[in-house]
């Protein structure tokens, strides 16, 4: 797996497939395999795919104990795209990776063609309660060894042994206080955006992604029935199409957009 240098991290990351560029970010104690497992072959073959490793995830060293914030986030990526020369790309966030994508977004609008956030909501509560919870190293050993030993594979096989139980919390803590995207902030983001939620998703209510999906500039909202937080591993033919009818209906505008950005005079 190829490494950058990227805001003083070495960036692991992927690279899958052919055509513009499509960078996709991954949920908390997950990777960008992982989280897209199911749409990576299809996706492979429209785009060329960028799947970054966040701080403390899969090969990018980091220690939670040094801290974790959403903002940082944000800066590890556009260090990433930088690095790799991407003015502009599409985006796909899932969870902490689409709060990730939706800071980006607020950020530098321009350089998106498209953005796509599953499972996320400018709203505090209730993902952070809910997450506090499901976050919980205590609670997950004692209820979901499973999810433990996939960890400690995952995580603290390469972040060192304990990794996951320091990880977790630390993203829990920063839901909790991590500063929220003004209305004005989200109607800044230009670029075409689907936002994808499960119908009995415990941290993302359907009306508040229905809220969100309003206050971009160029909004549409896809509710998977029958589905929780895991969209994309619950309903993975379901969330496929409409990733695709989403491209397919956006491409004269993301086509335009790649063009629209200046060169870079440097």
């Amino acid at each position: 797996m190829p490494t950058i240098r990227a805001n003083d991290l070495e960036v692991a990351y992927e690279v899958v497939g052919s055509g513009p560029p499509l960078v996709l970010l991954h949920a908390a104690s997950s990777t960008g395999r992982q989280t897209y497992a199911a749409q990576i072959p299809a996706l492979a073959d429209a785009f060329q795919l960028f799947l970054p490793d966040a701080r403390g995830h899969g090969r990018t060293r980091w220690d939670a104990a040094d801290g974790f914030e959403a903002a940082w986030l944000v800066d590890d990526l556009e260090a990433f795209v930088d690095g790799l020369g991407l003015r502009t790309f599409h985006l796909i966030g899932y969870s902490m990776g689409a709060m990730t994508a939706l800071g980006f977004a607020v950020r530098m609008p321009e350089r998106l063609r498209t953005l796509v956030v599953v499972g996320i909501t400018a709203a505090r509560e209730p993902r952070a309660r809910v997450a506090g919870r499901l976050m919980d190293p205590e609670r997950i050993t004692r209820d979901d060894p499973g999810w433990a030993a996939e960890m400690a594979l995952t995580i603290d096989q390469v972040q060192g042994a304990g990794a996951w139980q320091r990880l977790l919390p630390a993203v829990a803590a920063d839901i909790e206080s991590q500063p929220l995207l003004t209305p004005g902030e989200l109607r800044g983001i230009t670029a075409p955006t689907l936002v994808v939620v499960g119908d009995r998703d415990p941290l993302v209510p359907v009306g508040q992604a229905w809220e969100l999906s309003r206050q971009v500039r160029d909004g549409r909202l896809f509710v998977a029935p029958d589905s929780g937080h895991d969209v994309l591993t619950r309903r993975p033919a379901l969330a496929l199409e409409a990733l695709r009818g989403f491209y397919r209906s956006t491409e004269t505008v993301a086509a335009a957009r790649a063009d629209a950005l200046p060169e870079d005079p440097r």
